[in-house]
C-alpha cells in the first residue's frame, strides 16, 4: 500500500496543474494532475506536500490546506492512500522545467475537460463546493472507474 500526497495550488481562478508526459512506464501518463507523489520514510502529509510542491514547481508552501483522504484501489495498481491539499498561499516562482512533465495553469472551470482520471472529477466537485474534510474511495477496474463512495467527517 502507498501512501501519496496531492495538491492543487490555487492562483487567479486556476489551478496549477502538471500535464504528465516525461516519465516512461507512469501510471498517469498524458494525465493531468496537482502536484505531489510519494511520501518518504518518516514524512507526514504535510512534511511530504511542502517537499513535493518545491521539488516539481520551485514555490514554498506558506500554508496548506488538508482537504480529505482519497482511496484509490485498481486491479492493476494496488492501493493507494492520496492525502489532498490546496493552497493559495505559497512564495516563489513556478519553475520552467519539471522532470515530471509540463506545469500550467489551467482555469477551474476547465479542469475537468482534460484528459484527468474519472474519479479526479469527483473530488474537484467536492472541493469547488468546499465541502468539509472528506474520505473518498474510488475503486478502478483498468483506467475504469467502477465504483465510489464518499463520507463527511
Amino acid at each position: 500500500m502507498t501512501n501519496t500526497t496531492l495538491c492543487y495550488l490555487e492562483k487567479d481562478e486556476k489551478y496549477l496543474m502538471l500535464h504528465r508526459v516525461k516519465k516512461k512506464n507512469d501510471a498517469n501518463h498524458d494525465k493531468w494532475l496537482g502536484i505531489g507523489g510519494k511520501l518518504e520514510e518518516c514524512e507526514s502529509p504535510f512534511d511530504g506536500v511542502r517537499r513535493e510542491v518545491t521539488e516539481e514547481t520551485g514555490l514554498t508552501l506558506n500554508t496548506v490546506r488538508y482537504r480529505g483522504i482519497i482511496t484509490f484501489h485498481s486491479n492493476i495498481y494496488g492501493t493507494e492512500y492520496m492525502h489532498l491539499f490546496t493552497s493559495s498561499d505559497f512564495s516563489g516562482e513556478v519553475k520552467v522545467d519539471c522532470d515530471e512533465g509540463q506545469l500550467e495553469w489551467v482555469k477551474k472551470s476547465d479542469v475537468c475537460a482534460l484528459p484527468i482520471w474519472e474519479g479526479d472529477k469527483i473530488f474537484f466537485d467536492l472541493l469547488l463546493a468546499n465541502a468539509t474534510f472528506f474520505s473518498l474511495k474510488l475503486v478502478y477496474e483498468g483506467d475504469r472507474l467502477v465504483s465510489h463512495k464518499t463520507e463527511f467527517i
